[in-house]
């Protein structure tokens, strides 16, 4: 997943990262923090549905703090939810109101 610079941008002001020294690892969290949530709740835009990307900045600051064996049970619901939204757009039909 290729992290554009602006993301990387909000997700350090998100965080108050002031300096460039971790882009790359941040790159990289956020890289797999969205492989992650893709393959959870399904295929989202990032640049579209701010949930998601919600979701995938709070899942990175969790990693980033080594705190990411907490984070599903903390955003069960939100997960839950984004999933439930995504299959719905997406007309699958094992999904039901």
């Amino acid at each position: 997943m290729d992290i554009t610079t602006d993301f990387l941008e909000e997700f350090k002001e998100r965080m108050h990262i002031s300096h460039s020294s971790e882009d790359d690892n941040l790159k990289r969290l956020l890289s797999f923090s969205i492989v992650d949530l893709q393959e959870k709740c399904g295929h989202f835009d990032i640049e579209k549905d701010g949930r998601a990307k919600e979701l995938v900045f709070e899942r990175t600051r969790y990693a980033y703090n080594d705190a990411l064996e907490y984070f599903d049970d903390n955003f069960l619901s939100q997960i839950t939810s984004l999933g439930l939204s995504i299959a719905l757009k997406e007309g699958d039909p094992d999904v039901s109101v």
